[in-house]
């Protein structure tokens, strides 16, 4: 069994969690305008391979304290690599399949989940990365240092705007929620960064076009870059299956030790819920359900890329 991620419906109050999801359409229609608007747009078979590799990382929980664990949110690093708007669809885009498909995060609280987890990192975080990186003097080092500190913090801020959420919702205490939260995800924010800054390092040493936003050239075919992704992440799920971490996630701890677990709302219909196929069992189960996943995702950000690249053709 993975371990839930997100914020179930019961945890928000029902105006917050509203007021969420018109912020985060809002933000989302920007995006798709700001996109179209773009020349210099990523392509978008990339929106989709980076969408597929957060979608598979973020099944990895890691461990980072007795009984608790972390997974990789991915915001900032998709939003330092691709910009903000094509970052922001793409994180929208993996909380949304995961809470469809998995129904890992309520319906009703899709959209703070992906404010939280995924617009707080491509907006906020991705533009501290580059001042950061600007502020160090430049260069990979600096930048590398730069997108490790935004990762870490964006952690920090979406735990800090998820309790505040939970204040207003009447479901804690912010004065004893938020130190919980802030606490473990501070270590869970380690991770995040070492991830980030591993994935941005990794990218910059093999896809200097992509990491210097084109101004590199490449000789690596598109068709070979797509192998490699799809193989990189079909590899990524296959060691989550096996090797993650079952422990609950920080928020699903804090919950169960601050009392209001119970809360939670089972979803209104299960299709693969725990990330898991009906009718098959053990790793290979979440294997499938994991690759289900992968290609939901790819396709459907591929298919929001042309249509955003489509429309800033017919301008």
């Amino acid at each position: 069994m993975v371990p839930q991620m997100h914020i179930p419906d019961g945890f928000l109050a029902p105006q917050v969690a509203l007021a969420l999801w018109l912020v985060t359409a809002i933000v989302v229609g920007v995006a798709l305008r700001r996109l179209a608007a773009a020349p210099g747009a990523p392509r978008p078979v990339l929106m989709g391979l980076a969408g597929a590799f957060v979608f598979a990382a973020q099944m990895f929980n890691f461990p980072v304290a007795a009984g608790t664990s972390g997974h990789l949110l991915g915001g900032v690093l998709v939003g330092y690599l691709l910009g903000p708007w094509a970052g922001t669809l793409v994180m929208v885009t993996v909380v949304g399949i995961q809470a469809l498909l998995f129904q890992d995060g309520g319906l009703l609280a899709l959209g703070a989940n992906a404010f939280n987890m995924g617009i707080i990192g491509t907006l906020g975080g991705a533009a501290i990365a580059r001042a950061i990186g600007e502020a160090l003097g430049g260069g990979r080092r600096a930048a590398l240092a730069a997108v490790g500190a935004a990762a870490w913090l964006s952690v920090m801020a979406a735990a800090g705007l998820t309790t505040l959420q939970l204040g207003l919702s009447g479901t804690t205490d912010i004065s004893i929620g938020l130190p919980a939260m802030l606490g473990t995800h501070a270590l869970i924010g380690i991770g995040e960064a070492l991830i980030t800054v591993a994935a941005v390092g990794f990218i910059a040493a093999s896809a200097p076009d992509i990491y210097a936003a084109g101004a590199a050239p490449t000789r690596v075919s598109l068709r070979r870059r797509i192998a490699a992704g799809v193989g990189v992440t079909a590899a990524i799920v296959a060691l989550a299956s096996l090797f993650a971490s079952a422990s609950p996630d920080g928020l699903e701890k804090i919950a169960a030790d601050l009392g209001f677990l119970d809360s939670a709302q089972r979803p209104l219909f299960d299709i693969f819920a725990d990330y898991t196929i009906p009718g098959l069992e053990g790793p290979l189960s979440t294997i499938v359900a994991g690759l289900v996943g992968v290609a939901a995702v790819l396709l459907l950000l591929a298919a929001l890329g042309r249509i955003a690249r489509g429309r800033s053709g017919s301008r």
